[in-house]
Parts: C-alpha cells; sequence; structure tokens
C-alpha cells in the first residue's frame, strides 16, 4: 500500500482511539454543555467531526461537497463519529484512486478533527467530567481499528 495512505490510515485510526476515549463515559448533561455564550457544544463539534469526515469521503473520491448535518443526539452522533470514520478509512484501504493529495486531506479535515477531539477532551475537563490522561505513544492503535471498540489504555496517568 501506497505508505502515504497507510499514514492517512494510521492518523484515522488515532483519531478513533482519542476520539473514543474523549466521549466514551460522558454523563448525559455533557452533549449540551456550553462553557460560553459564543462556543459550540460537544454534540455541535462531534456533528461538525461527522461532517468532516464526510467531506474527506468526497475529496478523496473525487466528488467534493460539504454538507452542515444538524447535530442530533449524543449517542447518535457517537455513532456517526465511528461510521463516518470508518467509510473515509475503507475508501483509503481500497484500490479505488485517492483523487486529491494525501497532504491536502491531512492538512484539511483530518488535521481540523484531530482539533476538535482535543475541543471535546478539553471540554470534558470544564464539564466536570475529566477523563484520565493517558501516555498516547504506548497505546495500542492499529491502522483498520477506527470503530467504537478500542483496546483499553496501556498507561494512564493518576
Amino acid at each position: 500500500m501506497d505508505p502515504k495512505r497507510e499514514f492517512l490510515r494510521h492518523t484515522l485510526a488515532t483519531i478513533a482511539y482519542r476520539g473514543g476515549k474523549a466521549v466514551r463515559g460522558a454523563p448525559a448533561s455533557f452533549a449540551t454543555f456550553l462553557p460560553g455564550p459564543s462556543s459550540r457544544t460537544p454534540v455541535e463539534i462531534l456533528s461538525h467531526v461527522g461532517d468532516l469526515f464526510d467531506w474527506g469521503l468526497s475529496l478523496v473520491s473525487g466528488e467534493e461537497r460539504w454538507q452542515s448535518s444538524t447535530p442530533h443526539e449524543w449517542d447518535n452522533e457517537v455513532s456517526r463519529f465511528f461510521d463516518t470514520l470508518a467509510r473515509l478509512d475503507a475508501y483509503l484501504a481500497s484500490d479505488a484512486s485517492v483523487e486529491c493529495s494525501p497532504e491536502k486531506v491531512f492538512q484539511g479535515p483530518i488535521a481540523d478533527a484531530l482539533t476538535h477531539v482535543g475541543q471535546i477532551a478539553m471540554l470534558r475537563r470544564l464539564a466536570g467530567a475529566a477523563m484520565r490522561g493517558e501516555n498516547y505513544f504506548r497505546a495500542d492503535i492499529a491502522v483498520g481499528r477506527v470503530g467504537a471498540d478500542q483496546t483499553v489504555p496501556r498507561r494512564e496517568f493518576d
């Protein structure tokens, strides 16, 4: 496989791992937590991340389109996060040609998704539902593992 595609797929697996940790076990009230009047809620951010992965798939398949989705309930957006991630990963794993530069896909939707996963993790702390920190270098992240079923952390901080 093309090393650039493989790196994109590893990045998607990293987002699945980190994003999964950020959304897993969040209290019901977290979805609509609003830290300030001009902020987005976690469910709005997560919906946007799903839009980013849909956009990424449209870019790599040569049919660029953007659509802003209306956020749904938290559990639906969590499922959509993993579903859209899996569709993009499956395309990159296939023999289909990538119709744009991998660097552009990384700098656009993928890097933006990384930013937003970090925002969700930060909002967890602000909402009083912090998740444990982790040494992500030691995490068991594997290309193709982009679903909700992730491995347990190897080294979390106390």
